[in-house]
């Protein structure tokens, strides 16, 4: 007898459909194979399938079982294929036919009940592509697949209870979505009114964050780099529709939406050691996985003390720093995971850290301090956009800032402000394939960033005396219409330009 149960197989962030062909034949020695280029989880699953069927007191079937999951040429991997197979061979056993248009996923625990199962919002994408109108998926899943509309995701508990549902004995509810408030882990552990002082600093914070730019803080240790960054996710907009299911659709497949979770809604903030590996990072691995890099998709990737990361992990992030994805090729599998998040980076200028610092000696030597800040390469600062020295906060000036601190600006009124800028941004690329400044090509510059006579005059006379780069030269360009968007002015204006002119590259060497 022969059973398919319709399943999924998640490819990076790409799914396919795998047709589940469970063959219970009556002549034979017992037996309970799987076929079909199943890795090690998946060949461990007639384990977990008898041992949950036998614990649910259902008898097992005394037979030849044979388990193909089609396509073969496609490899199949991890615990997903348990509840799909449970399926098929209890459709036999207690006798019900499985409903068409219906697709099945979930891990079983040898008691019989579902456990928590990575994937289950890319197979809800895909089944809302194709056609299908039924997810059966654990429990704890089920709230994740129920944030695409237009789907019946029927959360299963265990096996007794899908037996149940498809003999009319008691049905399975279909859950409704309930967007779950995310945990604090994500949120800015300072507001901008904390942070005494760095000004100029902090309006390029607000700068990046209203036109997605990459942005570098040189400065000595103590200063507040860490700080300034760690306050960033504070005035960052929120995720809009098509951005939230990009970055939840990478946190599927990684398997970092908790159980009940939902859509990912907040910019995320990612923030790896230095000694963090490249594959850590990057993303890879024999079947690769989304990295950090991929994590940061739409949020900010932290780098603190920029000079320590090895330079392989430096260099690998040149083509997602470009192009806004990251393509991983192995031997039999190429993945291509988006990748277009903002870079923030915090570097000492020196080993000893004091070479800008204005009261404190540095103690290294010219060599020293030039061979140190080369662990940079040339190219990545090139894609930096914002540069900005941060020097340190005399500690007599807080007494008079803590003082009027209620001069300061909050967080929450420069997100205000970061906001409406984004959305002129979303307004003015409406029919384009981008959604910030920071994302604009050559092309879109032209058409987006028309400059005055006089304007084009100030940006050609600093490229000359400052020896910018082409690529510098037209990130001056997108600085200055996010200043401009902050300003709400539709065109690039002298001061405009001025400012953005500002956070040009630097030599860091001295104060």
């Amino acid at each position: 007898m022969l059973i398919k149960v319709p399943s999924v197989a998640n490819l990076g962030l790409e799914t396919i459909k795998v047709d589940v062909e469970v063959n219970l034949a009556s002549r034979g020695l017992p037996g309970f194979d799987i076929v079909g280029l199943a890795d090690k989880a998946v060949a461990e699953s007639k384990d977990r399938v008898r041992t949950a069927i036998i614990s649910s007191e259902i008898e097992f079937p005394q037979k030849k079982i044979t388990v193909n999951m089609a396509p073969a040429d496609v490899p199949k991997e991890g615990s997903t294929y348990d509840l799909p197979i449970a399926v098929g061979i209890l459709s036999s056993v207690v006798n019900f036919t499985i409903p068409e248009k219906s697709l099945f996923l979930g891990e079983l625990s040898f008691d019989g009940s579902l456990r928590h199962t990575k994937g289950a919002f890319l197979m809800a994408l895909f089944a809302k592509e194709f056609g299908f109108e039924n997810l059966f998926v654990p429990k704890d899943s089920a709230n994740e697949a129920a944030a695409i509309k237009g789907l019946k995701v029927f959360p299963v508990e265990s096996l007794t209870q899908i037996c149940q549902h498809f003999t009319g004995q008691k049905d399975i509810e279909p859950v409704k979505y309930k967007p779950v408030l995310e945990s604090s882990w994500d949120k800015a552990e300072f507001d901008m009114k904390e942070i005494l002082g760095q000004e100029q600093a902090k309006r390029a914070m607000e700068i990046a964050a209203a036109g997605g730019h990459n942005l570098i803080m040189i400065g000595s240790p103590g200063s507040g780099k860490t700080m300034l960054a760690r306050a960033l996710p504070g005035i960052l907009p929120p995720l809009n529709e098509d951005e939230s299911l990009e970055v939840t659709k990478i946190f599927s497949a990684s398997g970092d939406i908790p159980p009940g979770g939902s859509l990912v809604t907040r910019r995320q903030f990612r923030s790896p050691h230095h000694t963090a590996s490249l594959v850590g990072l990057v993303g890879g691995g024999s079947k690769p996985h989304p990295g950090e890099i991929s994590l940061a998709h739409r949020g900010v990737l932290f780098l603190d003390e920029f000079n320590e990361f090895p330079r392989s992990i430096m260099e690998a992030m040149r083509q997602p720093l470009e192009d806004g994805c990251l393509s991983i090729s192995r031997a039999k599998q190429r993945v291509i995971y988006p990748a277009d998040f903002m870079l923030v980076a915090s570097a000492n200028p020196c080993p000893c850290g004091y070479a800008m610092h204005p009261k404190k000696t540095c103690t290294c030597g010219p060599n020293q301090i030039a061979k140190y800040q080369k662990r940079i390469s040339g190219p990545i600062l090139d894609r930096i956009d914002l540069h900005i020295a941060v020097m340190p906060v005399d500690t007599t000036e807080f007494k008079d800032n803590q003082q009027n601190s209620e001069f300061l600006e909050a967080s929450e009124k420069i997100k205000k402000r970061v906001i409406l800028a984004r959305e002129k941004q979303r307004t003015r690329f409406a029919s384009e394939a981008i959604h910030s400044n920071s994302q604009m090509k050559n092309n879109q510059i032209k058409t987006y960033c028309k400059l005055s006579q006089d304007v084009e005059e100030i940006l050609r006379q600093a490229s000359l005396k400052f020896n910018l780069s082409a690529r510098s030269y037209m990130k001056m360009i997108k600085v200055a219409r996010t200043i401009a968007d902050l300003d709400n002015s539709e065109e690039i204006a002298v001061n405009h330009m001025a400012e953005a002119l500002q956070y040009k590259p630097k030599n860091y060497e001295s104060a």
